[in-house]
């Protein structure tokens, strides 16, 4: 499924230069460029606050973003963020434009379904997750939402590698060199516990015999 853009809507900036993007920051606006797609440069102004907030919720730099400049849809990456020395605040944005067959690295989320069919959680094993989410080569014009891990089957001491997952047509992870890992299904603490326990009796045991062994050597 592909994945709905956020929209960030935007003003074209008539003036360029210093003096512009003074003005555009005195009316609360962060003064920007979209750049890139074969198309010419274009200046913008965002509202500070919605960037401001967009920025704290994290991975914007990673987020295709739909900026609507005027009502007209630029279909964007971010590609940096210029901030203010001091207070560490936005004072200019740039965006580069994609078209639909662009090639970008993203960051997209995985999701975990049919839990209540892996055997191994219905025992009370618990589902350990290495990576919430995988970094991907995929194609601007069809980015998938999440990637799905179905847990069907899965008992304790299982592990879910990224080779274990069925990727989007067009989509490859940006690791190659080994098939890590996702997920796996670790046995329940009260298990570990137990088998623990069993270990070092098992190993006291031994170490009696090794001792009474010695002492009749000796006798």
């Amino acid at each position: 499924m592909a994945k709905e853009l956020p929209i960030l809507e935007a003003t074209a900036r008539e003036g360029v230069g210093k003096g512009a993007a003074r003005a555009a920051r005195r009316e609360g606006m962060v003064p920007g460029v979209i750049y890139g797609g074969n198309a010419d440069p274009q200046a913008i102004n965002v509202p500070f606050n919605v960037l401001l907030t967009r920025l704290r919720a994290g991975k914007f730099l990673s987020t295709l973003q739909n900026v609507k400049v005027d009502g007209k849809d630029n279909r964007v990456i971010c590609r940096a963020v210029q901030r203010d020395v001091v207070k560490d605040l936005p004072t200019h944005i740039d965006f580069l434009r994609l078209t639909e067959k662009s090639r970008i690295n993203l960051y997209i989320p995985v999701e975990f379904v049919n839990e209540e069919e892996a055997p191994g959680l219905r025992k009370g094993g618990v589902l350990t997750v290495v990576r919430s989410e995988v970094e991907l080569k995929v194609t601007a014009g069809n980015i998938p939402d999440h990637l799905t891990v179905d847990l069907t089957g899965l008992d304790v001491g299982d592990v879910i590698h990224i080779s274990d997952i069925e990727l989007p047509e067009g989509t490859r992870p940006m690791i190659t060199d080994r098939d890590f890992v996702i997920a796996n299904i670790s046995a329940p603490s009260s298990l570990r516990s137990e088998e623990d326990e069993d270990a070092g009796e098992g190993e006291a045991t031994e170490a009696e015999a090794t001792e009474e062994a010695a002492e009749e050597s000796e006798g």
